[in-house]
């Protein structure tokens, strides 16, 4: 079968169609390599995103366990009066309920002014400090540490030991009077606003 310019006039029409098909199959070609690739870079966007917003999802629940463990522990200071201003009368009877408890001999105290400590001010709270000197007549030391450990787990402040001397006493005529003598300086520490007035 010979191929003449006859047979071509007739195949003209469906040449031209494979023509136009070829061109419309390489565009399809290049439009889908394109929509893919757009497709793959907003995929890469989202899950970059996702993974932004877990990141401050996780960031966000973080401090939201702070804020609640800080508030717990406000509330528990507050419950146990560590709030606030200093409170020497609850702290007067509170000694003197402790020396009658422990059968102590003899607890002297003095109280100095309270003053601010060092520090940041937290949301507008400051740490202050109200410096005890106490004197103690003692049997033995485990009154002492008894009577510290009261101090510790009672008082309505944070009890800080910031010295302690145990001495024999040397004018004792009496055993029952006391061996030992301690002296003590101990911070009772509060925390409330800054600037306020003491109560």
């Amino acid at each position: 079968m010979k191929f003449g310019l006859r047979d071509l006039s007739r195949l003209r029409g469906s040449l031209f169609a494979l023509a136009l098909m070829l061109a419309l199959g390489t565009v399809a070609i290049v439009f889908s390599r394109e929509t893919i690739v757009a497709a793959r870079t907003a995929l890469s966007t989202a899950r970059a995103e996702g993974l932004d917003i877990a990141g401050k999802l996780r960031r966000i629940r973080g401090e939201e366990d702070e804020i609640r463990q800080k508030a717990m522990l406000f509330r528990r200071l507050q419950a146990r009066g560590m709030i606030g201003g200093e409170q020497r009368l609850e702290w007067i009877e509170l000694l003197r309920d402790i020396r009658d408890r422990l059968r102590l001999i003899e607890v002297r105290y003095e109280f100095a002014p309270q003053h601010a400590l060092d520090g940041d001010r937290a949301g507008g709270f400051g740490l202050y400090a109200s410096t005890m000197k106490l004197q103690a007549r003692l049997l033995h030391e485990e009154d002492l540490t008894r009577l510290l450990g009261e101090l510790r787990r009672r008082a309505p402040a944070l009890i800080q030991v910031k010295h302690c001397e145990v001495a024999r006493r040397k004018d004792v005529g009496d055993a029952l009077q006391g061996l030992l003598q301690a002296d003590c300086l101990i911070d009772w520490i509060t925390l409330r606003e800054a600037g306020k007035e003491r109560i």
